[in-house]
């Protein structure tokens, strides 16, 4: 009988802690997102977020949409081929890439990226108290420090999902045309007449929550870390599984709204 309470106490606690962390979430992201919408702000941190997040990420994202693509055309033949069916290649290239494989990939290498960095370079601000310098400064630490970052990742997330989406569609089109025996116009001519509107603008729709997600995740792990080295890396593990986690959820939830 104590085994049993015990078990349910001990799934009660977890269960409870969970929503707590939930709540805590929710209340720090509409904290941040307001302080996006008002004065002041901080351009120079925001232009610099946007290299930073944006920029510099065009690398990882770029060469894991290349090979993605080129897989992905194989993977596509190989099945066909079984139903004589080797001509849907380029169509669902595209559409795959533009739909699913673009965003969630590219969300999923920015969080590796960008949600560890963020967390440790919060994290330490808070450690050495930084944060709480800024405070002292009269410089509301939400509006510096997590507003820019939301609204750079948001804003630079879409962009780089487009990029990726054609370097994974040039990666299939490259892999079609020199191993596979498709014709290059053929090929062209069938990416262009199956891939629709809705699919690239839910797309880069996900792209632009996951960016949100990604800089979320990031700034409440950093921003509320522990002290001490081994809280901040605690912080930095917790916001790139949290966000990746995140990422995976808000995509089939995305789908089903969009599809």
């Amino acid at each position: 009988m104590q085994l049993i309470e015990r078990s349910l106490g001990a799934i009660g606690a977890a269960t409870l802690g969970f929503c707590t962390t939930i709540g805590r979430v929710i209340l720090f992201a509409l904290r941040a997102t307001s302080h996006i919408f008002r004065p002041p702000f901080y351009g120079r941190e925001l232009a610099q977020q946007l290299m930073q997040i944006g920029y510099f990420s065009l690398p990882v994202v770029g060469l894991t949409a290349l090979f993605t693509g080129a897989a992905l055309a194989l993977q596509i033949y190989s099945g066909g081929a079984r139903f004589n069916a080797e001509a849907v290649v380029p169509s669902i290239v595209a559409i795959g890439m533009v739909r699913e494989l673009g965003p969630v990939l590219g969300g999923l290498m920015v969080a590796g990226r960008v949600a560890s960095s963020i967390a440790a370079e919060l994290g330490t601000m808070r450690v050495t108290e930084q944060i709480d310098a800024l405070t002292t400064l009269s410089t509301n630490p939400m509006k510096y420090l997590v507003a820019p970052r939301l609204a750079a990742a948001t804003l630079a997330m879409p962009v780089l999902v487009a990029v990726g989406d054609t370097i994974g569609i040039m990666g299939g089109y490259l892999v079609g045309t020199n191993r596979l025996g498709f014709n290059a116009s053929a090929y062209v001519q069938n990416t262009t007449d199956f891939l629709q509107f809705q699919d690239i603008a839910s797309g880069l729709a996900k792209a632009a929550v996951f960016g949100f997600i990604v800089a979320l995740m990031g700034c409440y792990h950093g921003y509320n870390s522990g002290r001490g080295a081994a809280g901040v890396g605690r912080a930095t593990i917790n916001a790139v599984v949290s966000a990746s986690v995140m990422i995976l959820a808000a995509n089939y939830i995305l789908t089903e709204a969009f599809f």
